[in-house]
């Protein structure tokens, strides 16, 4: 079997940290669009808790439960043959206590077929990761803007711009690469952080809004494909605009249908 059609896996990811090769990340949520990027060749498809908000239409990630993510995940899982598949954890199935953690993440693997979980936070949930890895089971990190500790921070402002927190998220990074993440997404913080943490750690870093010296990047794929027109942050790069394009489709169909043109006798039986 060649290279590019091998199954990654979290072994594949420190490999291509250390040959210099980026890592390319996407979100997916359903089995129709993670089956496209699983043979577009994207490396890790995440099952985000952001379908919260694309999916569901809800204001925050908080309120999405595991239940819902674990069906979201075995959508998904069905559709994926090469791509490393990661599920986000949601708020509320980890943050209280190591045993509540653990429990989460077995469902969500036994559950779902995921390959890894992914954790928002530093030290304050190291003894849930360390707990889940010891299981087993493989764990991304994520630190900087963590959205479900949104209400929190009060804002989707830039993380760890003061020095201050800028110190804590190096030092959470090594404690997660320590506790034996195999990857850190770094969301919402300054470049030169992300490359000092980047070039800080073994494993590798994946950045959303975090300059381009992390060892790959993640982006929502409602964001790339531009089925969201509503959200346009700076660090989103859009390569298509569905949404005007689907709008389109849809309208051009109605016209059709009023008009007697569809169906014709060739699609009629």
């Amino acid at each position: 079997m060649s290279e590019e059609l091998k199954k990654i896996t979290t072994n594949t990811l420190l490999n291509l940290k250390r040959k210099g090769e980026k890592i390319s990340m996407i979100t997916a949520y359903d089995f129709s669009f993670a089956k496209i990027f699983d043979k577009a060749g994207i490396d890790i498809i995440l099952v985000g808790d952001s379908a919260s908000n694309v999916m569901a239409g809800n204001e925050t990630t908080v309120t999405i439960t595991l239940d819902q993510m674990i069906y979201h995940a075995q959508c998904v899982r069905k559709a994926v043959s090469r791509s490393l598949m990661v599920v986000d954890l949601p708020f509320g199935s980890y943050q209280s206590n190591s045993d509540i953690a653990l429990a989460s993440a077995i469902r969500m693997m036994k559950e779902s077929g995921a390959h890894a979980v992914k954790m928002e936070g530093g030290a304050e949930i190291a003894d849930s990761i360390k707990k889940i890895i010891d299981a087993g089971i493989p764990v991304m990190g994520h630190l900087g803007l963590t959205p479900q500790s949104i209400y929190k921070f009060g804002t989707y402002a830039v993380r760890a711009k003061e020095a201050a927190e800028a110190e804590k998220l190096q030092s959470d990074a090594l404690l997660l690469e320590k506790a034996g993440c195999f990857a850190i997404v770094l969301e919402k913080i300054p470049a030169q952080l992300a490359n000092t943490v980047s070039k800080s750690l073994e494993i590798p870093t994946i950045g959303i809004g975090a300059g381009k010296d992390c060892d790959g990047q993640v982006l929502v794929m409602h964001d790339l494909l531009g089925i969201n027109q509503e959200f346009r942050p700076r660090f989103i790069r859009q390569y298509l605009n569905l949404e005007s394009s689907i709008q389109q489709a849809v309208q051009s169909y109605i016209g059709d249908v009023k008009s007697l043109d569809f169906p014709n006798e060739s699609e009629s039986y």
